[in-house]
């Protein structure tokens, strides 16, 4: 049961934003992740697929079958809201049941399939309460609850997590995902947490200005943006401007660096990209890249301290993460160093 984007290109009546040709797939019970900043086309493209907005040149299809045109309740898809839009005047049991009444599956029938998504969500014993009498956790809980119990062919879930505490996102980000592979469940996720992409998806889709700028597993989004903007978006980094000037050597200003430099030319513009925790902070007086400098700014974030590294002559500080503090000079190892084209 996949669902395929293929050249999605959607704008908004007299605007020129939306979505800009579009493409990805999402495999039988895998977990896609779309993120990208406010206004990137994330939530237009959630609508798109639920079919909650329409008007849109190229192919969405669920399990092979192109839904263009056919409106949400003909899409057998699942949904989770950020606020969840459950039925406040229903018990929890009535409201996980909810879909498979409109869809008039026997009384008995959709009590039973509902009491036992209640039981997986480790919510049985609420199944007779009001919705007002659970948690906003809980409520996460029975609206996906709601969205699975329909068998759907997709499973959308719009900032799930977002209306949350900060303090049980974790717990339930894990259990969201402990659920959607038990069910198999092809699933797109929107969100605004990196942190939550990265940790429940297979894959992950970045979006900026409607453009989709890179489609690929967590890990490699991460490690390997494709550009600059996706560099800048996913996690924290130190992004120096800089200059090839030899083979495996490039030209930041302050110091030059050995990194690999692959194809690129002398006297090319590129982008030097290396992630706070792969920084050295207290290295031998021999290290390759050793620069000298002094502390800036620090943060104590308990199991690590978070601080700005100012180097000698240079225009920004490095972003260091470590155990330990510095003193003056950090190193940056050539292997961790990602080279972006400018």
């Amino acid at each position: 049961m996949s669902l395929l984007l293929d050249h999605i290109t959607y704008t908004y009546p007299g605007t020129t934003h939306g979505l800009h040709d579009v493409s990805l797939r999402v495999d039988t019970g895998e977990l896609v992740a779309v993120i990208g900043p406010s206004g990137s086309g994330k939530s237009t493209l959630l609508k798109l697929v639920a079919g909650l907005e329409t008007g849109h040149t190229g192919s969405i299809l669920l399990n092979g079958e192109n839904v263009a045109g056919k409106p949400m309740h003909q899409r057998n898809i699942g949904m989770v809201f950020q606020q969840y839009a459950l039925f406040p005047h229903l018990s929890v049991v009535d409201n996980v049941a909810y879909g498979l009444k409109l869809r008039k599956v026997p009384l008995n029938e959709r009590q039973n399939r509902a009491r036992d998504l209640l039981a997986l969500t480790g919510l049985a014993e609420y199944a007779e309460r009001s919705i007002s009498r659970l948690s906003g956790g809980q409520q996460q809980r029975v609206a996906l609850a709601r969205a699975l119990a329909i068998d759907p062919l997709a499973l959308l879930l719009d900032e799930p997590l977002a209306a949350l505490d900060a303090s049980i996102r974790g717990h339930l980000r894990d259990q969201i995902r402990t659920i959607q592979k038990r069910f198999n469940a092809t699933t797109l996720l929107v969100t605004h947490d990196q942190e939550e992409a990265l940790t429940m998806a297979d894959k992950v889709a970045v979006l900026k200005d409607g453009r989709l700028l890179q489609f690929s597993t967590p890990e490699e989004i991460y490690r390997a943006p494709a550009n600059k903007a996706v560099a800048e978006f996913v996690g924290l980094s130190t992004i120096l401007p800089a200059t090839v000037i030899a083979r495996d050597l490039i030209d930041a200003g302050f110091a030059r660096l050995a990194t690999a430099t692959g194809h690129r030319q002398v006297g090319q513009s590129v982008f030097a990209l290396i992630r706070p925790e792969n920084i050295v902070p207290t290295p031998s007086s021999d290290a390759t890249n050793r620069i000298s400098g002094h502390i800036g700014t620090q943060r104590y974030l308990g199991s690590i301290y978070r601080y700005d590294f100012l180097a000698d002559g240079a225009a920004l500080p490095l972003l260091v993460e470590s155990h330990q503090i510095a003193g003056n000079a950090i190193a940056l190892p050539p292997e961790h160093i990602t080279l972006l084209d400018s």
